[in-house]
């Protein structure tokens, strides 16, 4: 079948790619409780994280002089050994910032490119048709953050080459029609930035194939496995990110493929989010993002797997704990070959990337375990880029300044080593006690996974600004933005009531749809009525509406009924405005809204970036003497 690639000057091209059915597993059907269908990605295939990785490192020949600053202080620039910039390396004086962590997600190993639920109405060819072997799961966002990490740590001297803007490919930052407007600033005029990181599996390169993976991968349609929101607040004090499971059942928008103008319909069903890179590229996930989360993206960066092993190398290796000997192998051959000894090593090379990609032998085995040990590994790097403060060969320093920027793609506001170095800047301002990596939480779905009522508070901790640490100074409250959209009158609001009671210990309190309908008709919503088509479960009461034009009818509504502006979301969930009247709601005609509680959800799982104990806990099953 015809798929997209994505060639070395940034362009996407058209490749053939033939399935081995020699690699497939039996599938497994999974259903989502709403209904939708989970097919796509069910099929089991075998983890390929145990071939050997090589390490590719870029040939420093050819490249310009290297500067005499080798400066990694976190603290300090080494501005005066720069070159002078040509004019295309003007600085960007709005770049923005990304985020350092990342999951490469989900709870099993199945590739996304066999097809999802609802997929792209048919417009899309890439992916009918059987199913493709599953790739590689390698760190990909530990590249992307010490990439820029490095480029803005490594010395002015090293940032004005115009052979490094030359590597850099770009993309278009939205590919979908919808946007979410930016924040407000600040009293003192500052707007947080938010970054979304993509690790593609793209093996689209002679260094990407010496890392290992199928033959049959090489050239295909990438997918979108590492995906990790970073959110830098508006005064620079602390970070906060948000890793996503790559199997993580979502609803792509519609996106429109810049390159070529073609237009993938939004899906129908849900399907798992790394597919969303196939409709059109990078900005397609972002897109995604938005559309689940409300929070607005400022930037994205793209990253292959080139330049991990170096980087690791560049420190004098990262320190990891385990808490028994590990060795990641089964008995019929899978895992990533990792073989330590009970408590902290150092690792680099080759090693590095075992323990990055190592899924069997860490905890439960899942995709999740991984992402923890992901997490561990990222804050360890940090401290080291912080506290080692030089490299011993500016040369070396040279070459992962060439791979890295090779290895990336970005939006166009990113597109110069000059505007990496200023985002680089502005991160340095956060100490690594206020970092803070979480997972999306999660439930399953058959062998998928879906955001849970503590996905949505986490996402809007992040939408507010509020710091995940909880170590936010005291903050005048700041009032909730009313639409722009003027509200219809009441009665001629059209409005559906779901019974959403049910929760995990609890049925569904009966009658509760007709009897809220009844109340908004006796408040003048005349045209409210019951839906009782289905079963629906939500932790709290919330206004749902599907477009921009209904978002004061549903301001509205909600202001009726005293439901706090922050919960009224737009979803395409919905047809129409949909109020779901929640577990918090379960009797009587009044409601009470909680009181607003800022805490980071525990099944986000937080870490620490300054938490130098933590250590994965290793299986007994892949533990030796």
């Amino acid at each position: 079948m015809t798929q997209s690639g994505v060639r070395e000057d940034g362009k996407r091209q058209s490749v053939r790619h033939e399935s081995d059915p020699g690699e497939k597993e039996p599938t497994t059907g999974s259903q989502s409780p709403d209904g939708d269908g989970t097919s796509a990605g069910d099929a089991k295939t075998p983890d390929d994280e145990g071939l050997p990785a090589g390490s590719a490192s870029s040939p420093d020949a050819d490249g310009p002089p290297a500067g005499s600053a080798s400066t990694l202080d976190a603290d300090s620039t080494s501005a005066g050994d720069a070159k002078t910039p040509d004019a295309a390396n003007t600085p960007a004086g709005d770049a923005k910032t990304p985020d350092p962590d990342g999951l490469p997600a989900g709870h099993d190993d199945t590739p996304a490119r066999d097809g999802a639920a609802g997929g792209d109405g048919g417009e899309s060819g890439r992916r009918r048709g059987g199913r493709a072997p599953r790739r590689r799961r390698v760190l990909k966002w530990s590249a992307v953050v010490l990439a820029v990490l490095i480029l803005g740590t490594a010395g002015a001297g090293y940032l004005y080459y115009r052979q490094l803007n030359g590597n850099i490919k770009k993309d278009a930052l939205n590919l979908g029609d919808s946007k979410v407007a930016a924040p407000t600033p600040n009293a003192a005029g500052q707007t947080p930035l938010n970054i979304l990181l993509i690790g593609s599996d793209a093996r689209d390169s002679k260094e990407n194939q010496k890392l290992g993976g199928a033959r049959e991968t090489f050239g295909a349609t990438p997918l979108a496995d590492v995906q990790m929101l970073l959110h830098l607040s508006a005064d620079r004090t602390n970070m906060s990110v948000i890793s996503m499971p790559r199997d993580t059942l979502v609803k792509i928008p519609k996106c429109t493929d810049p390159d070529d103008g073609k237009v993938y319909r939004a899906t129908q069903g849900r399907t798992m989010t790394n597919q969303s890179l196939g409709h059109g590229g990078p900005g397609c996930a972002v897109a995604t993002w938005q559309e689940l989360t409300g929070i607005h993206i400022d930037h994205f960066i793209m990253v292959d797997f080139a330049g991990v092993v170096s980087m690791a190398d560049a420190v004098g290796g990262v320190p990891v704990c385990v808490d028994a000997n590990i060795h990641s192998r089964t008995s019929d051959g899978k895992g990533s070959g990792l073989r330590l000894e009970k408590g902290t090593s150092y690792i680099q090379g080759e090693q590095a990337l075992q323990w990055l990609r190592t899924r069997y032998g860490f905890e439960d085995g899942s995709d999740l375990a991984r992402a923890k040990a992901q997490h561990m590994y990222m804050n360890a790097m940090v401290r080291q880029l912080r506290d080692n403060m030089t490299l011993s060969s500016p040369n070396k320093l040279r070459r992962l300044a060439e791979e890295a920027t090779r290895a990336m793609t970005v939006d166009p506001g990113l597109d110069t080593v000059k505007k990496l170095y200023d985002l680089s800047d502005e991160l340095r301002k956060v100490e690594p006690k206020r970092i803070t990596m979480t997972t999306m939480p999660n439930r399953y779905v058959g062998a998928r996974v879906e955001p849970t009522e503590d996905a949505e508070q986490l996402f809007r901790l992040v939408r507010e600004d509020i710091a995940l640490d909880g170590k936010d100074k005291a903050k005048k409250p700041t009032a909730e933005q009313a639409s722009a959209d003027p509200a219809a009158p009441d009665d001629e609001i059209p409005v559906q009531v779901r019974n959403g009671t049910r929760t995990d210990t609890l049925a569904a309190a009966r009658g509760r749809a007709a009897t809220v309908a009844g109340l908004l008709k006796e408040e003048g919503f005349t045209q409210a009525v019951a839906d009782t088509t289905g079963s629906w479960s939500e932790d709290r009461t919330i206004v749902r509406y599907p477009s921009a034009d209904l978002e004061g009818d549903a301001q509205r509504l909600a202001k009726a009924l005293g439901i706090p502006p922050s919960s009224v979301k737009r979803s395409t969930d919905v047809s129409g405005i949909t109020l779901i009247v929640g577990a918090d709601w379960r009797e009587g005609t009044a409601y009470k809204a909680p009181e607003k509680n800022d805490r980071t959800p525990k099944s986000a799982e937080a870490l620490n970036g300054a938490d130098d104990q933590a250590c994965m806990h290793v299986s007994p099953a892949f533990t030796w003497d």
